[in-house]
């Protein structure tokens, strides 16, 4: 059996109703993809499948750690993963992709793959800021230091300033000759 096929669920042999179903995310499943944010891992994603008429719904649950590199220090550490995400397949005629959380496939598919969809949440998942556990108390405490609040008219008032203060005194004369 290919490593994929493993996260593939059978539609065609469900009745219609809701089904649940469990797959093991580890290092095998990251290897499936190419990408070099995320390489390790071992999570567990628990699909809730509402199966109807006219469309799957389906709610996603993964929890569990992933490994990422720290952006400062490039160490690496484990960082938690808990989400619950919806997504809908809708039966159509054609393969569209509608929005982030709704896809129509044809009527006569038999099996739906999630490995690309489990991927991409797990991904989502993961801060633009990779920080080791150790810098997070830090950063948060610097982020806080940077932050000052202006009002316009501050700032109005301080450009007048700043400009009066910074002309060269040969424009100066200038300007008198223009009042």
């Amino acid at each position: 059996m290919k490593p994929i096929r493993k996260y593939e669920i059978q539609i065609f042999k469900l009745s219609t109703g809701l089904h649940d179903f469990e797959f093991l995310l580890d290092d095998e499943f990251f290897e499936l993809f190419d990408n070099d944010m995320i390489s390790k891992g071992k999570l567990t994603a628990n699909i809730s499948l509402n199966k109807s008429e006219t469309m799957i719904q389906t709610v996603f649950r993964i929890k569990g750690s992933i490994e990422l590199e720290c952006d400062r220090s490039l160490d690496l550490f484990d960082f938690p993963i808990d989400l619950e995400r919806p997504f809908i397949y809708k039966l159509g005629n054609e393969h569209e992709e509608l929005s982030d959380e709704v896809m129509v496939i044809p009527r006569d598919t038999q099996q739906l793959n999630v490995a690309s969809i489990m991927f991409e949440f797990i991904g989502l998942e993961i801060p633009m800021k990779k920080l080791h556990p150790r810098f997070q108390e830090e950063d948060d405490n610097s982020e806080e230091e940077v932050l000052m609040i202006y009002s316009s008219e501050d700032d109005e008032e301080n450009e007048d300033q700043e400009n009066e203060e910074s002309i060269d005194p040969r424009w100066a004369s200038l300007k008198k000759l223009k009042k």
